[in-house]
Formats: structure tokens, sequence, C-alpha cells
């Protein structure tokens, strides 16, 4: 049952979703993905979005949204959410000038005000990294465990990013340990064999993903989001390749 919890970041194809997006998403039906995870609405109307995504059938896996919305416009958001079928509402990064340590304790106090309105409306609120919040350290823990800490009175959900946490020179399956049941939805990105580490297509790259779908099966992992990006040659060919190679793996799972 896997299978039914792959999805696209579209910002992977956001070149396409902006010319096509009926076009895009019939053609990702078609390969097979499950769901999309959402990165804006390319100057749309978010109900004509939600109506090709409803009958394509293809479920949405969260929404990535600003930092600034998540705290400025809470209930504008949990209309939108509504409106998409999703419980997540994901923050995907913080604008550079908080990217310290009285920036990132801000952050997570404003994250947890939202996520506490949040969990009275059947919603949820992550944090997806990338690897400069390895870079500030607080109270002895990089920011970003920090913010991520699995307590009971911090109410921030992860969102790890592999690669993110290999670009960071942390072990992958180490770092997932802490966030057990903690983690509705993990993105998927390979890391090319280059000196650039560059973006890659699942199964392409430097990255074993064998031990993180088993990992996730076991720790409440709901969706597995994949996302490049940069992609060297046509997206829609990236995404078809990393579906393809995830749902080989997915297989030996099965099996």
């Amino acid at each position: 049952m896997v299978h039914q919890k792959l999805a696209v970041q579209l910002y992977t194809l956001r070149g396409e979703c902006e010319k096509d997006f009926a076009g895009t998403m019939r053609a990702l039906k078609q390969m097979g993905w499950a769901g999309v995870q959402l990165a804006g609405y390319y100057g749309q109307d978010p109900k004509a979005l939600a109506k090709v995504l409803e009958e394509l059938d293809l479920k949405v896996a969260g929404m990535h949204v600003s930092y600034d919305r998540i705290v400025q416009d809470w209930d504008n958001l949990a209309a939108e959410a509504k409106l998409f079928g999703t419980y997540d509402i994901v923050c995907p990064g913080i604008p550079a000038e908080l990217q310290n340590e009285e920036g990132f304790r801000k952050i997570r106090q404003q994250l947890n005000k939202a996520a506490k309105k949040g969990m009275e409306q059947g919603l949820r609120v992550s944090y997806h990294n990338h690897a400069f919040e390895f870079e500030t350290i607080i109270d002895g823990y990089s920011a970003l465990e920090y913010m991520l800490d699995p307590t009971k009175d911090n109410h921030v959900l992860a969102e790890i990013d592999v690669y993110w946490v290999k670009k960071g020179g942390k072990n992958i399956m180490s770092f997932l340990e802490p966030y057990t049941q903690r983690m509705p939805i993990i993105h998927l990105k390979d890391m090319a064999d280059d000196e650039e580490q560059s973006f890659a297509e699942i199964g392409v790259g430097t990255i074993d993903f064998m031990p993180i779908l088993n990992w996730g099966t076991k720790n409440g992992i709901e969706w597995y989001v994949v996302e490049q990006d940069i992609c060297k040659r046509s997206a829609l060919a990236c995404v078809q390749t990393s579906y393809t190679n995830l749902a080989e793996l997915i297989n030996r799972i099965d099996s």
C-alpha cells in the first residue's frame, strides 16, 4: 500500500504547472502518483485547482506555505486546507534575516501558536528543513533539532528532507529516529555523485532509500513526497524516473 502514499512536490514542476496545470496533473496521474504537494497556486483560483485534482483523484499531501502566511493569514490558510482536503500546512523555510538564534526561537514560538490553532481545526503544522538550520546552535543542539524538539509542549512536526540532512553532514537514519510518529510527511530527494552534490532523481544518486522506506512504514509516515529542486532535463521525465525507481523499491518491501 506504500504506492498510495507517493506524491510529488509541485515546486519540481513549477514551470509546467504555470503553463498547463490540468495537463501536468493528468500526466502525473498516468505515471501512477497518488498525490501532489502544493507550493502556490500559479495565479489561479484555488477552487479551480482543487476541482482538477478532485476530478483526477489526486490527493493533496500537504501545502507548503510561507512563514509569513502561517503567522499572519491563518484563517484563510485553514479554509484553503479544507478546500484541498489536507490536514497539513508546512513551513518550507524562513527568511534569511531570521536565520539566527533569536530568529529560530521566535519561529518556534510562532509556529507553535499556529499549530495550537490548527489542532482545534484538525490541522497540523510541520517544518521542512534545508541545510542552513544545522549552522546555528541553540541550547547545545542544531536549530533544526531545537525547532522540532519531540516534546509534549512542542507541537511543530517534522517534514525532514533527506537530501538536506545528508548535505548538512548528518547520518539520515540516525537523524530520523527522534521523529517517530511526529512526521506525517517525509521529503525524498537524491544527491548526485558529483562535486556539486546536485539534485538527482530517486535511485540514480548516492542516497540509499530502502532503509528510509522501511523506517517510514513502521513509524507513521503518511506521505512520501518527491522533490527535485533543479532538473537537468524535463521535469516530467525526472519525476517519471523517480516514480519508477521508488515503485521498484516498494515492490521489494511489499514482497
